[in-house]
Formats: structure tokens, sequence, C-alpha cells
């Protein structure tokens, strides 16, 4: 038949049976992997979906392009919680005995569709991400990204995210007899031709390109950032000078001490607003380089093993440690809220506010039963007559605020 061993290796071209095994993995393994992705599962799902109805409760959180490619996100990740996160449940728990080779095979081929298209459409939603803050950062006044663009542009990703997810099907003939499973241990074994794991290569270059694109995005917004400082301290030095060399009616000791005055308080202004714009340079550069890494973090070894696929063929070593490296990806379910979401101050905000109404609705009584008494809270209203100071924001800082606006809305 078509079908043979090479001595243990398996060469491209080639397609090794490897039969007999009623469970795929070991108990350890697969207890404590499916552990770990029902615990993003949940985690996951019920983040995103807190994101997602705070967006649909507030609608001025919805007001600009940043929040809407940030939704897009957020609904892609729950897409992946409820249907990719599952189906990897289920390739590492079910036999593959002779009788259930068929759906084995079947479930690879979904699968690999899901973990390709979770692959490329997180890739390419980050991607987007770090084109919208580049553009907010670097030319706020006339942005490239409008509205209209923007809901081309995300459209444009879901169609690609889409198609990608039918190539293993392609690969495999799945509407043929020819069916046969796609790295999954056990059953049938490996196709080990280079056609059939395409989809594999177009996994590599989508996330080299996404984190290429995320170096350059992020490290141009601190460039802007840092001259934007630049700028600012000498408009205020020659504010301060002007003002020093202004004339005046007053007599000449008079005059000189009024311009001292003005000098110190300018120079004074100075100060702190550099030293605010430094902070914020701070704020954004660690922003960005929890970002950067937590996608490379979460991706780089699922792309490093498909490498390892691509050049050396699949094994049974491989296939489990690229399951472990998915479970890994699917942690990005969970820190995407945390980075693009929750750091939002208007979000935070939003969601404060829902929790406080709760708290309250559960703590007061009902007056027919409680003679219309009613329990107070000083931590939920805000501590009776204490009321809280919005800080004084300069109208020079407006031009800065644009540069972090992604970071600290």
């Amino acid at each position: 038949g078509p079908f043979h061993m090479t001595n243990g290796r398996k060469n491209w071209g080639e397609v090794g049976v490897e039969e007999g095994w009623s469970t795929p993995y070991p108990l350890g393994f697969q207890v404590s992997l499916t552990t770990v992705l029902m615990l993003e599962l949940v985690l996951g799902f019920s983040s995103n979906l807190t994101v997602l109805v705070l967006y649909c409760a507030q609608s001025n959180l919805v007001d600009s392009v940043s929040n809407l490619v940030t939704v897009n996100l957020h609904v892609l990740d729950i897409l992946v919680c409820v249907l990719c996160l599952p189906l990897t449940v289920a390739v590492i728990l079910l036999p593959a005995n002779g009788s259930g080779v068929g759906s084995l095979a079947t479930l690879c081929c979904f699968h690999e569709a899901c973990v390709t298209f979770t692959s490329v459409a997180t890739a390419v939603n980050v991607l987007v991400i770090s084109l919208d803050r580049y553009d907010i950062s670097v030319r706020p006044a006339s942005r490239l990204l409008t509205p209209r663009r923007a809901a081309l542009l995300l459209a444009a990703v879901w169609a690609v995210s889409l198609a990608v997810f039918f190539l293993p099907f392609l690969e495999g003939d799945f509407f043929s007899s020819r069916n046969r499973t796609l790295l999954c241990v056990g059953g049938q074994g490996y196709y080990t031709g280079l056609a059939m794991y395409y989809h594999l290569l177009l996994q590599v270059p989508c996330f080299f390109i996404a984190v290429a694109v995320m170096l350059f995005t992020y490290s141009r917004i601190l460039q802007a950032l840092n001259i934007r400082i630049g700028s600012h301290m000498m408009r205020a030095s020659a504010s301060a000078s002007t003002q020093t060399h202004a004339t005046s009616p007053l007599p000449a000791s008079s005059m000189g001490v009024q311009a001292s005055v003005s000098a110190i308080i300018a120079l004074r202004r100075a100060v702190r607003r550099h030293r605010d714009r430094r902070e914020r340079q701070r704020r954004v550069l660690k922003m960005s380089l929890i970002i950067i890494s937590t996608f490379l973090g979460c991706w780089a070894p699922l792309s490093a093993v498909n490498v390892l696929i691509l050049c050396l063929g699949p094994s049974d070593s491989l296939v489990r440690l690229r399951l472990c490296f998915i479970a890994m990806a699917y942690g990005t379910t969970i820190f995407h809220p945390l980075l693009y979401a929750f750091t939002r101050q208007k979000l935070r905000r939003a969601l404060k506010t829902r929790v406080k109404k709760r708290v309250v609705s559960l703590l007061q009584v009902d007056p027919a039963l409680s003679g219309g008494t009613v329990i107070h809270n000083s931590w939920v209203e805000g501590g009776g007559q204490r009321k809280s100071r919005k800080p004084r924001v300069e109208a020079s800082d407006g031009t800065d605020r644009c540069l972090t606006e992604a970071v600290r809305e």
C-alpha cells in the first residue's frame, strides 16, 4: 500500500503508521493539560465577556477607532474560548483506537483549522492595534485610520482569518475518502508530505510579521513622545526668557522682582511638566514591553515547534510538545483584557460604577421589612461629605495626552 514505516524516521513525502494505541497520551499529561485549558477557558471567556458587556452598556466607550479595534480583539478571544479550546481538550482526551480512527481524523482537521484561525487572527488583530496606536500617537491631528477605513480593515481581517480556517481541510482531502489524521498521536499516524502542512508554514511568517510591526510601532511611539518632551521644554524656557525681558511701566526694582517671580513660576511649571511627561514616557515604555513580551511568550514557542515540524517532520514528542505550546498560546485570551481593556481609565471607571451600584443594591434592605432602614456603606457611597478633587490639567499637556491615549484611556 502507499503507507509504510521508515525505521522510526519519517521523511517528507511518506506516511508513518502507528497502531494499537488505546489512548494517545499518558493520564498525567491529559489531566494537567486539560486542567490548564479549562482554567483558560473560564478566565478568558469571563474576562472578555465582562469587557464586551461594559462596552455595550456604555455607549460612550465605543466612540473611537481605538476602542473599535480593541472590541474586535475581545470578540475574537471569546470565539477562541468557545470554539477552539474545547476542541483541543477533545483531541487530548479522546482515545485513538481502531474503531474511532475516522472520527479522530475529522476532529484533528477541525482542531488544526481552529489553531490556524486563532494564530493568524490573533497576530493580525494585534498588528492592527499596534498600527492604530502608532497612528494616534504620531499623527494625532490627521489620522490615517478613520472609522470607515478601520471598518474596512477589520472586515478584511475577518475575511483572511476565515479563509485560513479552511486550509487544513483542503490539505487533508477532507471532502474525499483519503482523509487522514493530522498531527494527532496514534490512529493512522502522520502525513509527512510538505503539502499537508502549509497551514503551519502560514502561521510562522504571520507571527514574525506581527512582532516586527509591534517593535517598529511602539519604538516610534516612544520616539514621538520623547520629541514632544524636548520641544515642550524648549518652549517653556523660551517663555520664561520672554517674560523676564518683558517691558513694564513699573519702576525698575518692581519690574526686576516681577520678572524674577515670573521666571521662577515658569521654571517650576516647566519642571513639573517635564517630570509628568517623563513619568508618562516610563509608563508607556513599561506597557509596550509588557505587551510585546506577552505576545512573544505566548506565541513564540508554538512558532518554534512549527518550524521544527516543518524541518524534521512530525513525531510523537513534537506533537505532544506542540499541544503544550498551543495551551500556552491560548493564554493570550486572559492577558488581552488586562493589557488592552482594563488599562483604560474609562473602562475601569465604568466597571467601578457598575460594581458600586451592584453592592449598593445588595446592601439596601426592603423598607417593608425593616421599617425603612437602609444600610449605608461609606466605602460604597464615597465617604459622606468627601469630594474627590479632579487633577488640574495644563492646556499645553493636551498634545502629549494624545500620544498616550491608547495606554491611559
